[in-house]
């Protein structure tokens, strides 16, 4: 019986549809069972089509200036 947890960690493989039958059908017997991850499942699907269908916005200069120096920091402490 899988978990709550597996099926997140699942979770982007099955809406992409790229799981065996055999670990996909886990997947679905558990959604059937658990309204919770039901409800994220189904949330997940329904922003994935509403954002496919939106023209791309590109991202301000200053704030991928600031996410770029947030990354490198958090890569710096990493490795520090």
């Amino acid at each position: 019986m899988l978990t709550c947890k597996d099926f997140l960690r699942e979770l982007s493989d099955y809406l992409d549809a790229s799981l065996d039958a055999h670990l996909r059908a886990k997947l679905e017997e558990h959604i059937s069972e658990c309204p919770n991850c039901w409800v994220i499942a189904d949330t997940t699907r329904k922003t994935i089509q509403i954002y496919k269908g939106m023209e791309p916005y590109p991202v301000p200069a200053d704030v991928q200036e600031r996410l770029m120096a947030a990354l490198e920091r958090k890569m710096a402490d990493k490795r520090g």
